[in-house]
């Protein structure tokens, strides 16, 4: 087996692990007990700083394994419109709900600390989830609406999201809100705007209590 193949395989099987041991390398580390050959005990960290970067690379590694992993789970759960496909996605947060605020901080971390605060990660994730729903719901949307859909979409994902991590029972609700919100105004981008400015508020308070800074 080839190194990237084996690097790849060790991913995926990582991702489940999230649920116990959090986007550690600790769980890089037993991926390989699950292996269809397991080892008979988990990876060094000479080998995961191999396989996967050195200290928090590593993390961040597992972080966006686990992320294309959960637009994998929405093509694969039939959903009806975009409200569902967007619900289905916030239930693939329930498991690893406790990690996902550290999760949130490390990859909002600059990794030399220039700016305070990098939300490209986080525009990057909501927008990729916006357009996955875009795209298991068949949107026809042409030209500007295309665009526009999307960013609006994005920012009541990551919204959202963000409301999940503090009150998961009400998250549905809250989605449900956003996106009455939006029936009125999807031809305006002042609303995602609106929604933009508080998710980088809430991204920069998540930072804060983390610790980093």
């Amino acid at each position: 087996m080839s190194g990237v193949h084996l690097r790849a395989q060790l991913l995926k099987l990582a991702v489940p692990l999230v649920q116990q041991h959090g986007f550690t390398r600790t769980a890089l580390a037993h991926s390989v007990l699950a292996l269809p050959e397991p080892r008979s005990e988990p990876l060094s960290d000479t080998a995961v700083t191999t396989l996967f970067g050195e200290g928090d690379t590593a993390r961040r590694t597992l972080i966006r394994a686990w992320l294309d992993e959960g637009r994998a789970h929405m093509r694969s759960v039939p959903v009806d419109g975009v409200k569902g496909a967007l619900l289905v996605r916030l239930e693939y947060n329930l498991p690893v709900l406790d990690h996902l605020m550290e999760a949130f901080a490390l990859v909002a971390s600059p990794r030399h600390y220039i700016p305070p605060l990098d939300l490209r990660p986080a525009v990057h994730q909501a927008a990729s989830v916006a357009d996955e729903a875009c795209r298991v719901t068949k949107d026809a949307s042409t030209g500007p609406s295309w665009y526009t859909k999307r960013v609006t979409l994005a920012a009541i994902y990551a919204a959202a999201e963000l409301h999940q991590l503090t009150s998961p029972k009400t998250a549905p609700a809250f989605l449900d809100s956003l996106l009455d919100s939006a029936l009125h105004v999807q031809n305006a981008l002042s609303e995602a705007e609106i929604f933009t400015q508080y998710i980088a508020k809430s991204w920069a308070a998540i930072a804060k209590s983390s610790g980093i800074f």
